[in-house]
């Protein structure tokens, strides 16, 4: 029924890792009596932060979903991963939401992370509460943490609570437009007393119920009239036009409590339940037809044919694949059929479950805002629709952060490349910023994710999920070779040994071509000097010996080369005699046409804090970057720039260090330059002692 959807509220908690994301969700459940203690994370209690990375880490890794009941309304929190590392899934999963709860630290105030996350929050245009958590912290600062919040979020962020006290004495909240205070014991059980609002915080809740008064007046052009004849609206106008004041993001609540000893968690839960939206509140979601010709649009109905978009693949070993859905429309039932709109194929489930943190439970039915799980689907992964077959929809997929960090994985024990290939592709399935290939050139496999963090947290869950150990190291960077002259060399193969020889004769032209135009080979042969059956052989060696470059053994790229002259033996010539002539002219001529190497350069998006700038521009210089320009985003810059992927193999901890864990970037490979001569030496000297140790 619809009436039941309207109670429904489905919200992410997102912040910058550290924030305390976990402990406020904790809090919520215990609070809501789901529940029977507070799970902590310091402590390794916590019910959403189970799995043993996490655990070990202190820190959240993977999302966690937990339905619960508050008040008699269906409330489900999705509990995100702070840390960069993990920004994908922190993206996807908030896909499941129709609102969120972002964390600011009374401590720390706002830093980059959670400026992303709140962009992707306005992407899927979600409302939003701010909690101001951590008030009992030593140096909490509410008043300095909502101008930091206002400072980057804008002034339609207006606080709708007032902390009582702050650090030690931080004892509960003030209901700023109903003029009362929660004030909490000594203890972490939630349990508060309504008190009227002392005295001594009255101007400043004069003050801020002013703010909130402005912003609820501007919903509707009568009470604005209203306000601006009067200067004042009464309880009820207020209380009434404030979820439209939130729905609309012209007001952004502002509330205050600690996640960790469960302070102004309640009064957080009552704004949600009457401030956020209902899957009816966000109405239709929009798709496409599976043509993909024409929009199609699912209202949130559980009559509607029944749609949703997979949000987390869980993989495991004996369980199998668990998929985490969020259902837009219709109803779903156990032992259904759905259909995958992406790969056109049916999938079958037996359980529908619900989720509560590490533990899920069998029910009937699902329908719009719910966010469960089925088991075992052959064909689905991350971001795939799951519809009905009847009447198919395809929700957009979003926009995944490419991988900014790379290590080389080698096995431990021998023989094991397949397994390691084997079990990362299933740790690929539920990990979408994971990348896993094969780099040719230099015969290595390289995994991609987005920091160190990340890829030690994928091999810790290889070992224990799967069994498998690897060694990890930076990757050998892909250098590539290439003349900056032109030769004219002769390649001569004769050989005479008993019987019949060999004998194959070339003379060619190499000659540089511009960056990126690869090898072309051009047959200049008049007068049959070479027969024509033989002149594939010589291209044939070049292109086989250009692979191992003369230089340092990298790939030769960039030249031409023009078949002018040779001979042949009308006995002994034969296609090997020519391919081998064609490989030594070419080897030669690359000697002679002023041979260089040449490096990976990447296009790097660097955003950090002012303060940060002049450090991140030095290191740069440092690295031989080339800053390409700047740009001011708040009190945030950003920096383009151009740098050798040998400098920035380990640019993600570097930058963590750097800027305090404030600073993100983006990279992505631009092109290829010359690397300069003293640094040529080098990279050709340790090439040469490479070679020999695997003569040895």
């Amino acid at each position: 029924m619809k009436e039941d959807v309207a109670r429904v509220r489905t919200f992410a908690i997102i912040s910058h890792g550290g924030a305390g994301k976990t402990s406020v969700a904790e809090a919520m459940i215990f609070g809501a009596g789901a529940t029977t203690r507070l799970g902590k994370v310091d402590e390794s209690s916590s019910v959403l932060d189970f799995e043993p990375e996490e655990i070990k880490r202190k820190a959240t890794i993977s999302s966690s979903v937990y339905s619960f009941t508050w008040k008699k309304q269906p409330f489900t929190l999705i509990d995100t991963p702070g840390d960069f590392n993990f920004i994908a899934e922190t993206k996807t999963s908030m896909q499941g939401g129709d609102s969120v709860v972002v964390l600011a630290d009374a401590v720390d105030g706002v830093r980059v992370q959670t400026e992303k996350v709140w962009e992707f929050a306005n992407e899927f245009k979600q409302p939003k509460i701010v909690f101001i958590n951590k008030m009992d912290r030593e140096r909490a600062d509410f008043a300095k943490t909502v101008q930091a919040v206002q400072n980057v979020f804008g002034n339609n962020c207006v606080p709708l609570q007032i902390p009582l006290g702050a650090a030690e004495s931080f004892k509960g909240v003030v209901d700023i437009l109903a003029g009362k205070a929660y004030v909490y014991g000594g203890d972490d059980s939630g349990k508060f007393e309504i008190k009227d609002m002392p005295e001594d915080l009255s101007s400043l809740a004069d003050q801020y119920k002013e703010a909130i008064v402005e912003h609820v007046a501007e919903t509707n052009d009568e009470l604005l009239e209203k306000y601006l004849e009067t200067g004042e609206l009464s309880p009820e106008e207020i209380k009434a036009a404030l979820r439209d004041a939130v729905m609309s993001a012209k007001l952004i609540p502002i509330a205050c409590g600690s996640g960790m000893v469960n302070r102004g968690i309640q009064p957080l839960l009552d704004l949600i339940a009457e401030c956020m939206p209902s899957p009816l509140d966000r109405g239709g979601v929009e798709g496409r037809t599976l043509k993909g010709d024409s929009q199609a649009l699912r209202e949130p109905d559980p009559d509607a044919p029944f749609s949703s978009i997979v949000i987390k693949t869980v993989s495991d070993p004996y369980a199998g694949r668990l998929s985490v859905l969020r259902i837009f429309s219709g109803t779903l039932t156990p032992d259904s059929t759905v259909f995958n709109a992406n790969k056109a194929v049916k999938e079958r489930f037996g359980q529908l479950l619900r989720i509560k943190g590490k533990n899920q439970e069998p029910i009937e039915s699902a329908g719009p805002g719910d966010i469960v799980a089925v088991a075992k689907l052959k064909e689905t992964v991350t971001q795939d629709t799951l519809c009905s077959e009847k009447e198919p929809i395809v929700f957009p997929a979003i926009e995944i952060p490419p991988a900014i960090y790379s290590l080389a994985v080698e096995p431990k024990s021998k023989g094991d490349e397949e397994k390691i290939f084997s079990s990362l592709s299933r740790l690929m399935e539920e990990d979408l910023t994971l990348k896993l290939q094969r780099n040719d050139e230099t015969r290595e496999m390289i995994l991609s994710g987005m920091g160190e963090i990340h890829i030690e947290a994928v091999v810790e869950k290889l070992r224990r999920k799967f069994g498998v150990e690897v060694n990890l190291k930076l990757p050998k960077v892909s250098y590539k070779e290439t003349i900056k002259g032109k030769a004219r060399v002769q390649g001569k193969y004769k050989k005479q040994s008993g019987g019949r020889g060999q004998y194959g004769d070339c003379w060619i032209e190499i000659e540089a071509l511009p960056r990126g135009e690869g090898f072309q080979f051009y047959d200049k042969i008049v007068g049959g000097v070479i027969p024509r059956q033989y002149i594939p052989a010589v291209e044939k060696g070049i292109v086989e010996a250009l692979n191992e470059g003369p230089l340092a053994g990298h790939p030769v790229v960039d030249f031409k080369v023009d078949l002018v002259d040779g001979s042949f033996h009308t006995v002994d010539s034969s296609e090997m005699a020519f391919k081998i002539a064609g490989s030594m002219a070419f080897k030669k001529g690359v000697m002679e046409a002023k041979p260089t190497l040449l490096e990976p350069v990447m296009e790097m998006e660097i955003t950090v804090p002012d303060d940060a700038m002049g450090d991140i521009i030095g290191d740069l210089n440092s690295r031989r970057g080339r800053v390409l320009g700047m740009e001011t985003k708040g009190n945030k810059q950003i920096v383009k720039a151009n740098t050798p992927l040998s400098e920035v193999l380990k640019y993600a901890p570097d930058l963590r260090s750097m800027t305090a864990g404030r600073g993100m970037f983006t990279m992505k490979f631009s092109h290829y330059e010359e690397v300069p001569g003293p640094l040529q030496e080098k990279i050709i000297e340790l090439a040469k002692k490479d070679r020999e140790k695997e003569e040895k």
